[in-house]
């Protein structure tokens, strides 16, 4: 039974009959539809890369973040609407110092996710709101090692090895699952990250893009930092080596 266009789309809280929420499925498609991000999970940390496009020349550089600080032990990267994604942030950090003031101690990375994923999905049950169209991706480095959730605009949550979200996120999710995560460094990590974000939007075709690298590692003392500019340039160069490589692997094929 199709029920595409016969109003079931109207209101969140309408299931259709054959058992689909519209919103939240196009709550998602705004997520597809925005820069890719990926978080990467290896032996000494985690690490967090975006595609930020620029949407003009005009733009000052570096402004307008899209990795934001949670928590000191906690980064987000996020894909969709970046007004969800300020408003998130802010709850995120809301709960990380309820959590602290409590129990005197960092919020876990599990149940921080777990608190985000019963906030989105609050948003699925009302008429009256509508769901974030965005996907959440957490890195954190907590008292079990290094950790890394993603939060789906339905309010589900996943810890992951490797993920991605975004309009590049099947490349990306390809590129990933040929990485050997768990005999990598972080080092290592941020030119793969680099180089993964550099593929993904080659196959998007977007013009004009920064890319946003941060950690939270040993070596940034467990804290959620940027990564410092020295080693981002450097994997910046990588990524524009292997993907110049691989169109010279292509033009030899054709040939």
């Amino acid at each position: 039974m199709t029920s595409i266009g016969t109003g079931y789309d109207l209101s969140v809280s309408t299931y259709s009959p054959d058992g689909r929420i519209f919103q939240v499925e196009y709550a998602q498609k705004a997520v597809d539809n925005s820069g890719t991000a990926i978080g990467l999970r290896v032996k000494d940390g985690v690490v967090l890369a975006v595609e930020k496009i620029k949407h003009s020349r005009l733009l000052v550089p570096d402004s307008n973040r899209r990795i934001m600080t949670a928590a000191k032990h906690v980064g987000i990267v996020s894909a969709g609407w970046m007004s969800d994604t300020r408003h998130l942030v802010k709850r995120a950090r809301d709960e990380s110092r309820s959590y602290h003031d409590t129990y005197k101690r960092d919020v876990p990375a599990k149940i921080l996710a777990e608190r985000m994923g019963m906030y989105k999905q609050a948003y699925t049950l009302y008429s009256a709101v509508r769901p974030f169209g965005v996907g959440t991706i957490m890195a954190s480095y907590d008292a079990d090692g290094p950790q890394l959730y993603m939060v789906e605009p339905s309010g589900q949550y996943f810890g992951y090895h490797g993920c991605a979200a975004g309009k590049g996120k099947q490349v990306a999710k390809t590129e990933i699952e040929k990485l050997k995560l768990g005999d990598m460094t972080v080092r290592e990590a941020i030119k793969e990250a680099a180089r993964i974000i550099y593929s993904a939007h080659d196959e998007t075709k977007d013009k004009l893009f920064e890319l946003e690298l941060s950690w939270v590692c040993d070596e940034s003392g467990r804290k959620h930092q940027r990564v410092p500019k020295e080693l981002a340039d450097e994997a910046i160069q990588f990524a524009e080596r292997a993907l110049d490589d691989d169109d010279d692997e292509m033009e030899d094929d054709d040939e």
